[in-house]
């Protein structure tokens, strides 16, 4: 049985980008299961009022199985691997990371993995990137998933879909690692710090 999930930022008091939450479930309950009815977030999330960042994390399948509140505590990145992986297909966000994590693995010494697929930069283990040019951030046009983050980022026009190589690599200076319980510019290391 297909298992998927949405994870939630609630901090503050506030429900982070709950519509694109909504959109994303709604959108794989479909595309897996047909025209099913839409669900609303809303009328299942029961948030107490937490002024600390707590993830919130709901199991679907073509319906809720599981809401769980979490404390959250961000995990320091400070540097990354690239690894290629030409077969790797994460566009729904399963609750199968298997094959994430088999490449999160080959990090070595370093804090997380950057994945190339077929030549392009596509998200990190966690999260997914933007580089910065001197002038704009730009995020790559093919990640691995689109995450809802990355979509509010896009829409305010903050950062800017492009196709990223690893050949043009070198014409960034940073790097961003941002998801939903990620804000941007909370993770921002140099590309210095990236392992080819």
């Amino acid at each position: 049985m297909c298992r998927f999930i949405e994870t939630i930022r609630i901090e503050g008091g506030k429900v982070w980008n709950l519509s694109y939450h909504n959109a994303r479930m709604n959108t794989t309950r479909k595309r897996v299961w047909g025209n099913c009815s839409a669900l609303s977030l809303e009328d299942i999330l029961k948030p107490e009022p937490w002024q600390e960042r707590t993830r919130c994390r709901v199991v679907y399948g073509e319906n809720i199985e599981e809401v769980v509140y979490i404390p959250y505590t961000i995990r320091q990145v400070s540097s990354l691997k690239l690894v290629s992986c030409d077969d790797i297909a994460y566009e729904l966000k399963s609750a199968d990371r298997s094959m994430l994590d088999k490449l999160f693995a080959l990090r070595g010494e370093k804090d997380d993995i950057l994945i190339v697929k077929n030549g392009r930069i596509t998200d990190t283990s966690i999260a997914n990137v933007a580089l910065w040019n001197g002038t704009e951030w730009h995020t790559p046009s093919f990640p691995l998933l689109k995450g809802t983050q990355r979509q509010f980022l896009l829409d305010r026009k903050q950062i800017i879909e492009t196709d990223i190589s690893v050949e043009n690599l070198s014409s960034y200076s940073r790097i961003c690692l941002f998801n939903a319980m990620i804000p941007f510019g909370e993770i921002t290391l140099s590309c210095e710090e990236l392992d080819y």
